[in-house]
């Protein structure tokens, strides 16, 4: 069955993966998604992935979630912002910053997928696609 919003679909995997303390999940791949989880990666939030092409026409991505202790996941939430049906796209300006600053707002720019901080840093704005705390 075809998922209309891909980016939903995985950040929802990855939070019922945490509910129920697995080791990693798999998502279906695409470029959007590995630059998502490259970004959760460098902030600390998973230990890593891996991307296989075999199987499926699209392949897959592996991912092994990060575990602070054995009962606090190192994701304490994940929240969609822009959706298809309602695109949110903010200025250098307007960029926020969840939690005070102890969460991550995810973007993506024209100059690829990055992190809030690194978009106001770099001076450009773009469509905000999630937040991870």
């Amino acid at each position: 069955m075809p998922v209309t919003d891909p980016i939903a679909d995985m950040l929802t995997r990855i939070r019922n993966a945490i509910m129920v303390r697995h080791e990693n999940v798999s998502v279906p791949a695409s470029k959007m998604k590995e630059s998502l989880a490259q970004i959760l990666q460098e902030e600390g939030y998973i230990e890593g992935y891996d991307v296989f092409r075999k199987g499926t026409p699209e392949g897959t991505i592996r991912i092994y979630l990060h575990y602070r202790s054995r009962d606090e996941p190192a994701i304490s939430g994940l929240k969609r912002v822009s959706k298809p049906g309602l695109r949110i796209y903010v200025q250098k300006g307007q960029i926020p910053r969840p939690f005070g600053g102890l969460g991550v707002a995810i973007m993506s720019t024209s100059k690829g997928v990055m992190t809030g901080k690194r978009a106001w840093q770099e001076g450009i704005g773009g469509e905000l696609l999630c937040y991870v705390w």
